[in-house]
């Protein structure tokens, strides 16, 4: 699908920062110098005259940066993005699973600038301190979080294990101030629950690498209270997406072949994602989202949906069908851009539209009703489900 080395996700909900300029007083001294700088383009130029005549000059660095995210706000993409080298060094460890941080994804409600939490990784500082997902940040180190996007947000909250960092949010009316001490984080987006009935909760809170294959020994391999006879619960609630790949290898772990989704590049082919290599088609499956389940979490759902593979439970779905794919800089930072678009095997493009549920569950209900109804449908699936031979 691409270079190696790029990474194609259905990337994490962030907002566009609009930028506005008015008309000041001109000095008048003279017309403006039409020649281009030597050697260079109407942009450098451009840069060398600020730097020597503007009353408060910035670096050129800053004056890089700047023009890199005006040609990408002109292309419309409300997807591109652009990553410092620290940045992206910490995207890129995200992805991996690797980051020392407090052990949440971040996200952020269609039409809604502000950064909430998508979820919170269980063992980690945040999860032990009590922050929640749907929580809105408006601080972090004691720095006003206004105009923040994601990526800055998290950025923020990153840094050396054992340094502490304060975050502030809004939750409902009340605001919350949680004292995180940063721990290195690693493997931990997929989380396995067995409860009572043999039923198996497979939580899966962001598709970084190594995802897919987690999910499938989840459900293929044993634990001590047996397989999950009584029926998987795959829980994308909250789930912000993360890498194509994966999303397809987890797909693959609850079909026997067959088609996945269909990725449309720009000025090229559609290309058909088909199973990885089989997996269990059997075990009555339920699947459970809500309105921060997005991207490459909606890959999934849809796919299971479409090959009537699944029961999906909860309320609709974020409702973002393209696919994005960064680009490396010589200086360490990156692009990134969309890149196509993703349908479901049904053929249905769920950009802005999202999966509407089976079995609608409201949300400002408590996640534990999702559950139980989840529950309750796998026993119907279940009581009509042949006997394996």
């Amino acid at each position: 699908m691409s270079a190696p080395g790029r990474l194609l996700r259905g990337a994490a909900v962030a907002t566009a920062i609009l930028c506005a300029y008015g008309l000041g007083v001109l000095s008048g001294e003279g017309r403006p110098d039409r020649r281009a700088a030597a050697g260079g383009s109407v942009l450098d130029e451009a840069a060398a005259k600020i730097g020597s005549r503007a009353a408060h000059p910035v670096g050129r660095g800053e004056l890089d940066r700047a023009a890199i995210e005006g040609m990408l706000r002109g292309l419309g993409d409300k997807w591109a993005r652009y990553y410092p080298a620290a940045r992206y060094d910490d995207m890129e460890g995200r992805l991996n699973g690797r980051y020392s941080g407090v052990g949440i994804w971040l996200g952020s409600a269609d039409g809604d600038p502000r950064v909430r939490v998508a979820s919170v990784q269980p063992g980690t500082a945040a999860a032990r301190a009590g922050v929640l997902a749907g929580d809105i940040v408006t601080a972090v180190g004691g720095a006003p979080a206004d105009g923040w996007d994601v990526t800055r947000v998290g950025a923020a909250l990153r840094g050396r294990p054992g340094d502490a960092v304060e975050l502030t949010v809004l939750r409902g009316r009340r605001t919350e101030r949680f004292h995180l001490v940063r721990t290195p984080v690693s493997g931990g987006d997929v989380t396995v629950t067995d409860l009572p009935g043999h039923v198996r909760l497979i939580r899966v809170g962001a598709f970084t690498r190594g995802t897919g294959r987690q999910v499938r020994a989840a459900v293929t391999g044993r634990s001590p209270s047996g397989d999950p006879s009584g029926g998987v619960m795959l829980d994308l609630r909250g789930d912000p997406g993360g890498l194509l790949d994966e999303a397809v290898e987890t797909a693959s772990a609850f079909l026997p072949g067959g088609l996945v989704v269909t990725y449309e590049p720009r000025g090229g082919p559609a290309q058909r994602r088909t199973v990885t290599a089989p997996g269990d088609a059997r075990v009555p499956l339920v699947v459970l989202v809500d309105a921060g389940t997005a991207s490459a979490a909606e890959v999934v759902a849809g796919s299971l949906r479409d090959r009537d593979r699944a029961v999906i439970i909860g309320s609709r779905t974020y409702g973002k069908g393209s696919v994005q794919e960064s680009v490396g800089l010589t200086d360490g930072s990156a692009i990134e851009l969309t890149v196509g678009r993703y349908r479901t095997p049904g053929g249905r493009n769920l950009d802005g539209v999202g999966i509407e549920p089976d079995v609608a569950v409201s949300a400002d209900r408590p996640p534990s009703v999702a559950e139980q109804r989840g529950r309750d449908v796998l026993r119907g699936l279940l009581a009509t489900t042949p006997d394996k031979d």
